[in-house]
């Protein structure tokens, strides 16, 4: 029997990666996306319903034309800094967009949801590795806007009956394997396309935010998960969630951390340039390691990440920023 998500936000770097997955084990994806921060050439494996969150109007119309079995929640403002400066925007989307949701999909009779989620909400960790009890404590609006979402869905769970699971992804990284698909942020904030870019540049530096940290070589350690390890995870938690399974939430990491410089030294090896390094203040807040623990991914949806291996991460990047990089010279996007 034919089986239908609904993906909003499946414009997205995730989003679009696990469109992927989905359609190639035989669902029928719908992508929901206001396009905003997402991408109409990444919409491939589906149709595209252009729409925003925050038009509760819009949102349950496009729920009762599509009638899914399952929605998976992307769409969301990710930047950090933004959330800062403007935490209303913020909550105006991240949680207003995800009500709007929920209630149209109450009102089209949709009971499951899978939630994009966040190490992010945990905040400064106490532990490491991180697990999925470990206290959640974030501490910016973005983070926040998070754990308002998972509280939500825990409350519409208690009260409306609805299933889901919240994924809380470490750090996403890397490409397609096909090259169809990868990272692409306007404006670039992420350390691996940032290390990538400023290597194939040549005269561009490679900002590092502190080497004074009680880590092995004094940068920072964070927990970096091929996004098509977190494809498969999303995968397998649709399943679990159209087998019955109860509302929980997993951690999406390796359990592996590599450093900042680690970073810097995998893109001159797979890329085969030099990079020019460049070290600067820490940013406030940035904690010295970020590690996830992810035996209960493994135990209860079978996942095992098999793609995420450092070297194998960059390459992927690698092939993808080239790739866009003569995609912009020759103005196709």
């Amino acid at each position: 029997m034919s089986r239908t998500v609904f993906v909003t936000g499946g414009a997205g770097y995730v989003g679009s990666h696990c469109c992927r997955a989905f359609a190639q084990a035989g669902w029928r994806v719908v992508v929901f996306d206001n396009l905003s921060r997402g991408w109409r050439d990444f919409v491939r494996w589906g149709d595209l319903i252009v729409g925003d969150l925050v038009d509760a109007d819009a949102v349950a119309a496009a729920l009762k034309q599509v009638k899914p079995d399952l929605v998976a929640h992307f769409a969301a403002l990710a930047y950090v800094g933004e959330s800062v400066a403007d935490p209303g925007v913020y909550y105006v989307n991240n949680v207003g967009g995800t009500l709007n949701l929920l209630n149209g999909m109450r009102a089209a009779g949709v009971d499951k949801m899978l939630f994009s989620s966040t190490c992010a909400t945990y905040g400064v960790p106490t532990q490491i590795p991180i697990v999925e009890t470990h206290p959640q404590h974030p501490i910016n609006p973005y983070g926040r806007s998070k754990l308002m979402v998972e509280q939500i869905l825990a409350d519409y769970s208690a009260a409306y009956g609805m299933a889901h699971v919240a994924l809380r992804y470490f750090n996403a990284a890397g490409a397609d394997a096909s090259g169809e698909i990868g990272e692409r942020h306007q404006p670039e904030s992420h350390v691996i396309p940032l290390a990538i870019q400023a290597a194939m540049n040549g005269d561009d530096s490679f900002q590092i935010f502190g080497d004074d940290f009680d880590t092995r070589d004094g940068t920072a350690v964070r927990d970096y998960v091929h996004v098509s390890d977190l494809a498969d995870a999303h995968l397998r938690a649709l399943d679990y969630l159209q087998a019955g399974g109860a509302s929980d939430a997993f951690n999406l990491g390796t359990g592996l951390g590599t450093t900042v410089a680690e970073i810097a030294a995998a893109v001159e090896r797979c890329g085969g340039k030099s990079l020019i390094r460049v070290v600067v203040g820490r940013r406030e807040g940035d904690p010295p390691v970020l590690v996830a623990a992810a035996e209960k991914a493994r135990s209860v949806l079978g996942w095992t990440p098999k793609c995420s291996g450092i070297d194998n991460i960059i390459r992927t990047s690698w092939r993808w920023h080239l790739q866009e990089a003569e995609g912009e010279r020759a103005g196709t996007y």
